[in-house]
């Protein structure tokens, strides 16, 4: 038995809103459909959510998504999915565009179905083109859906309804979009290791999906990372797909790959410390950007630059000439797009401070953000934690988080305010 693995493909992602950017999500995606499922045969592709980028599907990203869904049915190689956090239906909708893809029989979502808050598992209906789980070959595939913050309460009754319907002698993999402990790469709570170990009563494979790294625990529960890069905070992860064998024997062999068609991305840093003129940033940021930025390569994707501006500056942030900066490096590496992020503590900041201090930008920031929080007495005994909650935010929407991953994060800090309130009263 051989499948493909594959997660957080996020058609119809506008990276920086460049109109590039979701045909390069598709070129992606159709590469590695016709390289490792058709070109090598597999039984089944399976997709761990995260399919589409957004609800709300752009007309240009479902024709996307039918072109190559349709490739695979034409070759006979079913795609079983599940939905991610960023695809999943609204919550007082029945309505969501993977289960229209699985009504025109171009994927088979799965889902469970929940009676009392429990998890349920009912067989796929091929004449409703629904169910929670479906047997391919030897395979029994289960689905799960995006839980959130209540993963580690869900996955002791998600064991449960699995093992209830596992068949003899089958091969059992559930599909499940969570990050976990010590692998995941957002601030926020994540699947512990502990409670991800119950499933092992229950599955041969977890396929995994959400973190946009590559990661595997035990040869057992495989996270692929997404396809592309959503934003150039990642570039720098391993991230591709798995080419999954299964033996008679249930012995499992999993092969990672990225050798498909892909944005190249880099990001560089510059030091402006000890500069006390703009023009002399710029100077020296192009010298570095002629000496170290990859440049575009004939009939090969041009990349996409990040170049950070870090240290103290010496004069006013708004002298930085930041557009002829960006300007002169386009034309140096013929780049798609490159991207000036200033991480720069600026003068004002250094006319506050004694000059001997050694504190770094972001303790001078989070100081800075406690004094403003501290002027509303209702808040003083909790400074400290709202500081954490308004930096952490700030920092997942420089980094192009998605907003639901932004309020989930705020959401998860509230409740821990909230908890320590309730407890010290």
């Amino acid at each position: 038995m051989k499948f493909l693995h594959i997660a957080d493909v996020h058609l119809g992602c506008t990276r920086y809103h460049l109109p590039e950017s979701p045909r390069d999500f598709f070129d992606a995606w159709i590469d590695v459909l016709r390289r490792y499922a058709i070109g090598e045969n597999v039984d089944f592709v399976v997709m761990a959510g995260d399919f589409f980028h957004k609800r709300a599907v752009p007309p240009e990203t479902m024709n996307y998504a039918v072109e190559g869904l349709s490739e695979l049915r034409d070759a006979g190689i079913p795609v079983i999915t599940i939905e991610g956090n960023h695809d999943q239906k609204y919550t007082d909708s029945e309505f969501s565009w993977l289960r229209s893809l699985s009504s025109w029989g171009l994927v088979k979502l799965l889902e469970p179905t929940f009676i009392d808050g429990l998890p349920n598992y009912e067989p796929w209906d091929a004449s409703a083109r629904r169910g929670g789980y479906i047997d391919v070959g030897r395979a029994r595939i289960f689905g799960s859906q995006w839980f959130g913050a209540q993963g580690n309460q869900m996955i002791p009754h998600l064991t449960d309804a699995i093992v209830k319907n596992r068949r003899e002698g089958a091969f059992h993999i559930l599909l499940l979009h969570t990050d976990v402990e010590g692998h995941q790469v957002h601030p926020i709570p994540a699947l512990s290791v502990e409670e991800l170990m119950r499933l092992r009563s229950a599955v041969e494979y977890v396929g995994l999906g959400h973190t946009h790294m590559r990661y595997e625990i035990d040869n057992w529960a495989f996270n692929p990372g997404s396809i592309e890069v959503t934003n150039i905070a990642e570039y720098r992860e391993d991230r591709g797909v798995f080419i999954v064998e299964v033996d008679d024997a249930g012995q499992i062999s999993a092969r990672h790959t990225d050798e498909y068609d892909f944005r190249p991305f880099q990001q560089l840093s510059f030091s402006v410390d000890g500069i006390d003129e703009p023009r002399t940033v710029t100077e020296k940021v192009l010298e570095m950007v002629g000496r170290e930025a990859r440049p575009a390569e004939p009939g090969k994707r041009a990349p996409i630059i990040e170049i950070s501006l870090r240290g103290r500056l010496g004069f006013p942030n708004s002298q930085l000439e930041v557009r002829k900066i960006r300007d002169r490096a386009a034309e140096i590496t013929s780049a798609l797009h490159i991207r000036i992020k200033n991480h720069t503590v600026p003068v004002e900041y250094l006319e506050a401070e004694p000059a001997q201090t050694d504190e770094g930008r972001h303790q001078i920031e989070r100081r800075v953000v406690e004094g403003l929080v501290l002027r509303d007495a209702r808040y003083k005994n909790r400074a400290e934690a709202i500081a954490e909650a308004v930096i952490g935010a700030k920092r997942m929407a420089l980094g192009d988080e998605s907003p639901e991953k932004i309020a989930e994060f705020i959401a998860q800090k509230a409740a821990g305010l909230k908890a320590s309130e309730t407890s010290a009263g």
